[in-house]
């Protein structure tokens, strides 16, 4: 009998053979955007955010939709409340029908940590609580460079904390889950981290982590992924000397930073199921392999989905890319085996 591998995976997921040709026309039109797309680190973060509020990027822009809320959340800083996006499944319209959801998950939006905000992704809350019967909340923290680490990562705390304490009470249900995508799946992590260590009988039911950096000194599918799809070295060097003005490299691999570099032993039994995504043309690829396979060592629960000629961002592309479509249908899946346990 051969030897058997104690770590095993998917080799067809990462060949590049495999890359279907819808995948390779996304691509050109991503980069081909690019080309004549302006750069916000060339035009300045304050219009470009303008600019991309006015549909003069790339980025693409969903429709607000009416039956979403903007709320406010307290923070730790006295007067000062965190703006937030709150959305009930469509069908749950009185206050004692949203009392019968099945529970809340907070989303943290990706961005680079410079870029986005709560009110851009109606579309990704709206699926993930007509998916599973949730409420879902998502942060609209601050962003660099005007507000660089650790105020973004502060702020998301912030509303967690608050949400664990007075869910239940004002929203008609505890939190069961926590998302996010890039630069909020890093804040997400983060977060948990955080509550793990100030709320010891609390405990998510699950969490979706799609696309994230977890090592922000850069691993090697980061440093040597040029094409620009959505993101690539330059573009995350731009990110990341914005949100991390003062750190050297060695800094970077703070566990306040970096979640990858956390102690995670010390949460073993503890750690919620996971779900991991992410494509093979995303510099974060590195990234989402390292970090899943460190919490499966940490006895977590995990799933971790590759999703074979994705780019960074492919799950906003549902109804153009079979992998996105694909994508949401295992999110529904997760949300819903979690609910059963």
């Amino acid at each position: 009998m051969s030897l058997q591998s104690d770590v095993s995976i998917n080799v067809a997921k990462f060949d590049p053979a495999n890359i279907s040709e819808q995948s390779h026309k996304l691509h050109e039109g991503i980069l081909a955007k690019y080309e004549v797309n302006p750069k916000w680190w060339e035009v300045g973060i304050a219009k470009f955010r303008q600019m991309r509020l006015a549909g003069e990027t790339a980025a693409v822009l969903y429709p607000l939709l009416p039956h979403a809320l903007d709320i406010k959340i307290p923070s730790r800083e006295p007067g000062r409340d965190i703006p937030c996006r709150l959305l009930y499944p469509v069908n749950r319209r009185t206050e004692e029908e949203r009392r019968g959801i099945k529970g809340i998950l907070l989303h943290i939006h990706g961005g680079g940590f410079v870029l986005g905000d709560e009110r851009s992704f109606d579309f990704l809350l709206e699926r993930h609580a007509e998916a599973a019967d949730l409420a879902v909340i998502s942060i609209g923290y601050r962003l660099a460079p005007e507000y660089p680490f650790p105020m973004p990562s502060n702020d998301c705390f912030d509303v967690a904390d608050y949400l664990v304490l007075n869910a239940e009470k004002e929203y008609g249900a505890p939190v069961k889950f926590i998302c996010g995508e890039s630069a909020g799946a890093t804040l997400v992590l983060l977060t948990i981290y955080d509550l793990l260590e100030t709320h010891l009988d609390f405990a998510f039911s699950g969490v979706i982590l799609n696309y994230g950096c977890y090592d922000l000194t850069q691993l090697p599918a980061s440093r040597n992924f040029t094409k620009p799809l959505l993101i690539n070295n330059e573009i995350m060097n731009h990110f990341y000397n914005n949100y991390l003005p003062s750190h050297t490299l060695e800094q970077r691999k703070d566990p306040s930073v970096s979640a990858y570099y956390k102690d995670i032993q010390k949460f073993r039994g503890r750690l919620p199921k996971s779900l991991f995504t992410i494509g093979t043309e995303d510099p974060l690829l590195d990234d989402t392999i390292n970090m899943s396979v460190k919490w499966m060592m940490t006895g977590g629960d995990v799933v971790v989905k590759v999703y074979t000629g994705a780019p960074h961002g492919f799950n906003q592309f549902a109804g153009v890319l079979d992998e996105a479509d694909q994508a949401t249908e295992d999110a529904k899946t997760f949300l819903l085996d979690c609910l059963k346990v």
